[in-house]
């Protein structure tokens, strides 16, 4: 922004937070050292003025296949052959996704990784892989570094964009820390916890300095009449964060547009997550992912110190764990729009962007469908083939199969005495073998796409909290 500003922040929490911070290195809860990332070279050759990295939540590789499929289709074609736009990228690499204890991570780990330099436990926000899930004590004790903090701390405009509650573990991981992601309000921490000094997630954001954050999750910010918090009647975190800082409250996409561009700007646009793509109704005064990131590439450009920029789509992921492929992949296309619009408004010469995701799910893309074949439809064979028929191909069963499929959730077909004809379309529920009521994320490395200065660092198979360390390369940051 043309005018700094620096956000007050209590000493006293500052003090409790930085007591623990450790200078051990490795990749188990501290921050790897260069010995640890063969692949990380010198600081040396261009340095970016700007960071964008993109992280589409659950987009594992076969969401990035079918979505890119999809995207083609929807444009006439048959749609293997189409190319999203971060696919255009000439360096890629396999990231590494699982969490301190756990196999297959959740976001809040993954996240924490990217935005601290270090893998953590599952469920926890910016804190050590030392401490215990839910212990606040623990939290206060072993702190990370958080990347939002440094690029305020050096000068650069931040700016936090997604498509879930702005409290959610991705966006989270930026600005908070938190010994359970789901403390994202203050009447989510239990009454013994909070009596430590452990403050709720919606609590740190309007605390913290920053530029831009632009997402959903009214609730967590306003007292138990409107939302969600402990406090009784008119508790109003936005209203307090504008007397602070002198920036703008925004609820809609119009109000976004008209708030001032030399101020900060909080925009929450619903209760909790944004609505997915797919089920947007005409006239929406919500703002699109690519709305918002053209909001926050504009106001964080003014800064000619540069910026880091974080742009979640959240809402892939929640689309896969209802089962519901299709709402997962409107969404995806609609981050690669927002991709495309960072491509055409950046000069790839100052900008690093990087597209990620966090973790993949049990996504699968099956059967033997022919070339162009519907991929929300039914499997039918190659035109051509043996069977030489133009019906949907039988399972043992003798009923037909969809293309796309889970390993685990709520399509589950087990119990049933007949399976009906599975559901096709953007909004139907796809089969899936094991029973549960929320399908799962899945331990498979994902890729991550970069471009612009640093890029080259973006090969071979890393740990995901390298990408933290080429995030800090890139700037030129020791």
């Amino acid at each position: 922004m043309t005018a700094k500003r620096i956000a007050a922040t209590s000493i006293a929490t500052a003090a409790l937070w930085l007591a623990g911070c450790s200078s051990t290195v490795n990749y188990y809860g501290d921050r790897p050292s260069q010995v640890d990332n063969p692949y990380l070279g010198t600081t040396d050759g261009p340095r970016a003025q700007n960071v964008i990295l993109f992280i589409g939540d659950g987009m594992g590789i076969s969401t990035i296949t079918a979505a890119r499929i999809y995207a083609g289709q929807k444009q006439g074609q048959t749609g293997e052959e189409y190319v999203l736009p971060f696919e255009n990228f000439d360096n890629v690499a396999l990231v590494k996704t699982y969490n301190v204890n756990a196999q297959v991570p959740d976001s809040a780990g993954t996240a924490t990784a990217m935005h601290s330099g270090s893998k953590t436990n599952i469920g926890m926000l910016g804190v050590g892989a030392a401490a215990t899930r839910g212990s606040c004590a623990d939290a206060l004790a072993n702190p990370l570094p958080l990347l939002g903090e440094e690029v305020k701390e050096r000068g650069l405009a931040l700016g936090i964009v997604s498509t879930a509650r702005i409290t959610h573990a991705t966006p989270a991981s930026v600005y908070a820390r938190s010994a359970d992601r789901n403390w994202e309000d203050s009447a989510a921490i239990p009454d013994e916890e909070a009596a430590l000094g452990c403050s709720d997630i919606a609590a740190q954001l309007v605390a913290a300095d920053w530029d831009v954050a632009l997402g959903g999750g009214v609730a967590p910010f306003f007292g138990r009449e409107l939302g969600g918090r402990r406090e009784q009647g008119d508790a109003n975190l936005p209203a307090d964060w504008v007397r602070r800082t002198g920036g703008t409250y925004v609820t809609n996409n119009a109000e976004l547009n008209a708030a001032p561009m030399d101020a900060p700007v909080l925009g929450l646009f619903t209760p909790s997550h944004m609505t997915f793509t797919a089920q947007r109704e005409e006239g929406s005064t919500e703002p699109t992912l690519t709305d918002m990131t053209q909001q926050a590439i504009a106001r964080l450009s003014s800064d000619p110190d540069g910026f880091y920029l974080m742009v979640e789509a959240g809402r892939i992921d929640h689309g896969h764990h209802a089962g519901q492929a299709g709402l997962a992949l409107e969404d995806t296309v609609e981050f690669a729009r927002a991709i495309q619009y960072a491509i055409d408004n950046t000069d790839p010469s100052e900008t690093l962007i990087m597209v990620t995701a966090d973790h993949s799910h049990v996504f699968t893309i099956a059967g033997y469908p022919r070339r162009g074949n519907d991929i929300l439809g039914l499997v039918v064979p190659p035109s051509g083939d043996i069977s030489n028929t133009e019906e949907p191909t039988p399972a043992n069963d003798g009923r037909p199969y969809t293309t796309l499929g889970y390993a685990n959730g709520p399509g589950s077909i087990a119990g049933e005495a007949e399976r009906p004809t599975p559901d096709t379309g953007v909004e139907a529920r796809q089969q899936s073998t094991v029973p549960l009521y929320s399908e799962t994320h899945a331990g498979e490395d994902v890729a991550l796409y970069a471009q612009g200065p640093g890029a080259e660092e973006a090969r071979g198979v890393i740990e995901q909290n390298v990408i933290y360390d080429i995030i800090r390369k890139a700037f030129g940051w020791d």
